[in-house]
């Protein structure tokens, strides 16, 4: 059982691979515990970080610096990323992502923009270049992050709501075309995490109120688990598994 959990051989790329204590690091560290070589893309510096700790793991680690909302930047993070695991890719972990807060009657074109250009735009693109890998050798993963506000609207995130419930349905389109080529696509929705991100909304008495005691298991999930989704969907363990949105939110969507 354990050897269809095994990844060892298998090369990765994760984006949004920033922050120590965000999702993307424990998914690109739950790909390297399980053997994979991994390249890590951010756009921060700070994704050094990370890949010097894996590193010092004794992990295979790149890593590659770009913006993903700029096109140009993204096909030479690509190209870079596949000179670097010896142009092959097993498995493509979409993680990027941004948040902008503002009433809907105010939001800024740029910061919609931008929001779409790396939660959306991206995500799409980059599973484009890597099906083009993966279709010849009938084989790879695809394994895009999408929200709880793929579920729901949200307050003050018309951007994120919009793309994230927008990748949701495209884990699904892309199913449509490349399952019978040998590519499981499916999507992470995390719930509320302990991260960075979700930083504003903890500190807010109020609303962290809100949000615990609407979980069942009443508490902010610890981004570590990632780890262990993002194996079984990169494994052979899930190999009949396409299309699916799988939440890891505490039981949130149950209420």
């Amino acid at each position: 059982m354990r050897a269809r959990f095994d990844l060892a051989g298998k090369k990765a790329i994760v984006t949004g691979v920033g922050a120590m204590e965000g999702i993307g690091r424990y998914l690109a560290e739950g790909l390297c515990e399980a053997g994979a070589e991994v390249v890590l893309i951010n756009r921060s510096e700070r994704m050094f970080t990370v890949r010097d700790y894996l590193r010092e793991k004794g992990y295979a680690v790149h890593g590659v610096i770009a913006d993903l909302g700029e096109r140009e930047q993204l096909r030479r993070a690509f190209a870079e990323s596949m000179e670097l695991l010896g142009s092959h890719l097993d498995i493509l972990v979409n993680c990027a992502g941004i948040q902008r807060r503002m009433p809907s009657v105010d939001f800024e074109e740029q910061a919609w923009d931008d929001v779409v250009n790396i939660n959306l735009n991206a995500v799409f693109f980059l599973s484009q270049l890597a099906a083009r890998e993966m279709i010849p050798q009938h084989k790879g993963k695809i394994i895009n992050v999408a929200s709880m506000l793929s579920y729901f609207g949200g307050y003050r995130v018309p951007a994120y709501t919009a793309t994230k419930t927008a990748v949701m349905g495209l884990t699904r389109a892309l199913t449509n075309e490349w399952a019978a080529e040998g590519i499981n696509v499916n999507a992470i929705a995390p719930g509320y995490i302990a991260t960075d991100m979700g930083k504003p909304l903890m500190e807010d008495p109020v609303r962290n109120k809100e949000i615990i005691d609407r979980i069942p298991s009443k508490a902010w999930g610890d981004p570590k688990v990632f780890k262990d989704v993002v194996v079984f969907l990169a494994s052979e363990a899930s190999n009949y598994i396409c299309g699916a949105t799988i939440p890891v939110d505490g039981g949130f969507l149950c209420r």
